[in-house]
């Protein structure tokens, strides 16, 4: 569209920009101004000693005495964290050795349960065939397959001997059976005797273990609160 071209007034840009001049040198002139009314005046301190009541060398021995505490804390701080670690690790152990124990000796009386069971099998499948035997041999009495002892007949010398035979087997048997299961009971109050023992000796092993941990502990960090200690004579560190 149409435009208006208007010219520069030359005389007027001119005034603005001395103006503008005029204003920031007069900007500049009060604040050197304000500069030479607030410069700080001398300044006059009374002379006194520095550097301490200490000599240098007494420094430099305190200095010394400083690191080599360092040098001896950090020292005591990788000691303690290597016996935990390893007091850690050897409970670990002895815990693992310890369930190893305990499902070995639990594999140990499933074996000898099942053993007792076969030995029970094979006494009362042995005693069944004796009955058995017997029965064919008594005077009168049919054979038979079965286990099972048939009443007797007329009383004879050959019953009254198988008779007294069978009688005399079956209390052998019962006797045998009854030390069996004596014998094993005594086993598992043995083993459960055994067993509380070596639980009661491990806890008195950990606690001992535990309580000297922290004795170590507690004298290293009263060692530690004395650290003057730590240069006497009588003291390795």
């Amino acid at each position: 569209g149409p435009y208006v071209l208007v010219t520069p007034n030359e005389t007027r840009r001119k005034q603005l920009q001395q103006s503008k001049l005029s204003f920031a040198k007069k900007e500049l002139d009060d604040l050197e101004q304000w500069k030479k009314e607030h410069r700080p005046g001398p300044i006059s301190l009374v002379p006194q000693r520095l550097g301490g009541s200490e000599s240098e060398a007494r420094v430099r021995q305190n200095q010394q005495m400083i690191l080599m505490q360092s040098k001896y804390q950090k020292k005591h701080k990788r000691e303690e964290y290597v016996k935990a670690k390893k007091a850690a690790e050897e409970a670990e152990i002895l815990k693992k050795k310890a369930i190893q124990r305990e499902k070995a000796e639990r594999l140990e009386v499933k074996k000898r349960q099942e053993e007792m069971q076969r030995r029970e099998m094979f006494l009362e499948d042995q005693k069944c065939k004796t009955n058995e035997l017997l029965n064919r041999l008594d005077v009168g009495l049919p054979k038979s397959d079965s286990c099972q002892i048939a009443n007797p007949g007329p009383e004879s010398t050959a019953w009254k001997r198988s008779h007294a035979y069978k009688q005399a087997l079956r209390e052998d048997e019962n006797r045998r059976l009854e030390e069996m299961r004596q014998e094993q009971q005594r086993k598992a109050e043995l083993l459960e005797f055994k067993q509380k023992q070596e639980e009661e000796t491990r806890t008195r092993t950990l606690k001992n273990e535990q309580r000297r941990v922290n004795n170590a502990f507690l004298d290293r960090l009263q060692n530690r609160t004395q650290p003057n200690n730590i240069y006497n004579p009588g003291n390795t560190g």
